[in-house]
């Protein structure tokens, strides 16, 4: 195939080989799997911050290490330089965050490279070697859903524990391998010190996961998940291997699961859109 220019630096440099195939593509970025070092991985390209749809991004922000004042007062007006810093930032806040969850144990791509706004790290596949197909492309049994979900909720506790919050986490951007889930996209990451919106963005990460897996699993949509691994943080009981209940002591208010059901439509919706949104 034609080598993308993003990528002509890479080969140049030799940590690219061959460009074997696009793998997806979408407004935050464009993924190809790529031969490098001799394995095949994948190159994700980022795609410049005018094409990009994520929003909201000055949530996100808040608490983000910036190199000096005049870098931060350049993103805060919005400049040229400033936009520039911005997206610097926000690429290498996916690749810090890949490389430390990585290191703690968390089912994330193991990154290899970052250069020229390309980031090489390795493909997730299935059991046959294939690429893994997201979360969302699957249809679960009521079993699968509970292992997923229990998987998952034990990967996000082991990220706090780590100081960071995935920020966007749902059913389009976790991978199953042949292992279970793998977690995808964390440029929207956050550091769960710094930023004052983590304990609302936890809880949504978690809500996510309630609702797309109680769609196969109907009890999960009662659990609390969110608010209990953020009591346990806030106290300094969280570990990595804490075993949740997956209700909060502190909620007294007894759930309401017909509510919660007529309001899984919505929240499918609104998951399709972001979806849509990204592959357009």
């Amino acid at each position: 195939m034609k080598v993308p220019k993003s990528l002509e630096p890479l080969l140049q440099d030799g940590l690219v080989d061959e460009v074997i195939r696009p793998l997806k593509s979408g407004k935050e970025a464009s993924v190809y799997v790529v031969l490098s070092e001799g394995a095949v991985r994948c190159a994700k390209v980022y795609k410049e911050a005018n094409k990009r749809g994520f929003h909201k991004q000055s949530l996100y922000r808040e608490g983000r290490k910036v190199r000096n004042s005049r870098q931060a007062r350049a993103m805060e007006k919005g400049t040229r330089y400033g936009r520039k810093e911005q997206e610097d930032v926000w690429q290498n806040t996916e690749v810090d965050a890949l490389y430390r969850l990585a290191a703690a144990g968390v089912r994330v791509p193991q990154p290899y490279h970052f250069l020229e706004g390309v980031l090489i790290m390795e493909l997730i596949t299935d059991e046959e070697g294939v690429a893994a197909p997201r979360l969302n492309d699957l249809e679960l049994t009521g079993e699968q859903a509970l292992k997923y979900h229990g998987a998952l909720i034990a990967e996000v506790v082991k990220m706090l524990c780590g100081g960071l919050v995935h920020g966007d986490l749902s059913e389009f951007n976790v991978l199953i391998d042949a292992r279970g889930p793998v977690i995808i996209d964390l440029p929207q990451a956050i550091d769960a010190a710094a930023n004052n919106h983590a304990a609302r963005m936890l809880e949504r990460d978690v809500d996510n996961l309630a609702v797309y897996f109680g769609q196969f699993a109907p009890e999960l949509l009662t659990t609390s998940y969110g608010k209990e691994i953020w009591y346990l943080y806030e106290n300094g009981n969280l570990t990595p291997d804490i075993k949740l209940t997956g209700h909060f002591k502190g909620q007294h208010k007894k759930a309401d699961l017909d509510s919660i059901l007529r309001e899984i439509d919505d929240a499918r919706e609104d998951a399709m859109r972001r979806r849509q949104a990204r592959e357009s």
